[in-house]
């Protein structure tokens, strides 16, 4: 599911709008309050301080000198500085009240922590071992699939449409006051999300899958890829690498529960592993094995130089850990049940390497493409081309 791209919308944003309009307000009511009669009305569309400072300039040559009060030059100078403070908003350079607010809801919430972790969920469990109950507060977004599915919501993101374009064409007290209005409304699209769906808070962070049904229906797709829909798959790197972030708390969730999926789940991925990495590839192998341990990387580094007379910087050892290694370990699931598919349910065209010898399934996993060809792929296999390489 794809977020909508208008960012004004995204949770948290209102809140420095909010903020912005508020500023300007307060420079209205200081001129209001003094009974100030301005040659020409601030322009609070105008968003930079060069742009303002230009305005105040012509104000002041024609403002006579008597009315050029203390009061007045400092309503002036804070309609300016307040597009400073603006400024430097957008660009995150200053943590007001309101975005410490949002920065702080988005770094705990349970996505934010899990990410900012290297491994992952295990890591937020590690930490709260000794106290399960704490909420976690989820990030909230609004949704194309909210939109579709809300009537209130799709109504008022349609009046939002409207506003907006009202908003790009006007100018002066009208754009403020259309500011304002569009503020309220995107703040009134979470109030309408949480009638509908109120989200779900994270009460008791405690980790089992040994009753989760693993059921999946596996197809091949016409570009020979192989798909599943399953809620956890070998051929999705993503899930494989949740599965060694959080292998050592699955592990011992599934252990000796031998009529449950998820032992079976953990027992093949533990072939599946071994058949990828333990002979082609012996350095990611002991990587593997050193990350479950709960090795850190800088200790990692040492050790795979020590075995294997190769260094890696600690950032190399964490993209291998959640990249490279996942990816591995998924496609060879994906060529394994190819060649059982073509073998037992399917009739496939199979083809000799003419560097290495062996037959292969004549497929774009085995065999690189060439459209000068008969069958349509080179003569030799995609592992002989590689150690050629």
């Amino acid at each position: 599911m794809t977020e909508i791209e208008d960012k004004s919308i995204l949770y948290g944003e209102e809140d420095e709008d909010n903020l912005d309009v508020d500023l300007d307000e307060s420079v209205e009511d200081k001129i209001q309050e003094e009974d100030i009669k301005p040659t020409r009305k601030l322009d609070y569309s105008l968003e930079t301080p060069e742009e303002r400072n230009e305005l105040v300039k012509k104000i002041i040559d024609e403002t006579p000198p008597e009315q050029l009060t203390n009061k007045y030059l400092e309503i002036l100078t804070d309609y300016i500085i307040f597009a400073m403070d603006k400024e430097e908003r957008k660009k995150k350079k200053i943590l007001t009240d309101n975005r410490m607010v949002t920065v702080n809801k988005r770094e705990t919430s349970f996505q934010g922590l899990a990410a900012r972790l290297e491994n992952g969920e295990d890591g937020i469990y590690n930490m709260i071992a000794n106290d399960k109950n704490i909420i976690f507060t989820p990030k909230i977004s609004i949704t194309q699939k909210d939109i579709d599915d809300i009537p209130a919501l799709k109504q008022l993101r349609e009046a939002i449409d409207l506003v907006e374009k009202q908003f790009k064409v006007a100018t002066g007290k009208k754009k403020f006051l259309l500011k304002k209005q569009l503020i309220e409304m995107r703040q009134d699209q979470y109030v309408i999300k949480n009638a509908y769906r109120q989200p779900m808070y994270f009460m008791n962070a405690v980790k089992s899958f040994n009753q989760v049904q693993l059921d999946e229906n596996i197809t091949i797709t016409e570009d020979g890829e192989v798909k599943s829909n399953g809620i956890i798959t070998f051929f999705d790197p993503k899930h494989i690498s949740a599965l060694l972030c959080n292998y050592s708390k699955l592990k011992e969730d599934s252990y000796g529960r031998f009529w449950s999926d998820s032992y079976f789940l953990m027992e093949d991925l533990d072939n599946l592993v071994d058949r990828t990495l333990k002979d082609d590839y012996p350095l990611y192998y002991d990587l593997l094995i050193y990350k479950i341990d709960g090795k850190q990387n800088i200790e990692i580094q040492s050790l795979l130089q020590e075995k294997h007379g190769i260094k890696h910087s600690v950032e190399y050892i964490s993209s291998l850990w959640r990249n490279k290694i996942p990816k591995l370990i998924s496609e060879k699931a994906q060529e394994e049940y190819l060649v059982w598919y073509y073998t037992t349910q399917e009739y496939g065209k199979w083809k000799r390497c003419s560097r290495c010898g062996q037959v292969k399934l004549a497929h774009n996993r085995f065999f690189s493409k060439n459209k000068t060809s008969k069958d349509g792929f080179y003569s030799i296999c995609k592992c002989c081309r590689n150690k050629k390489k």
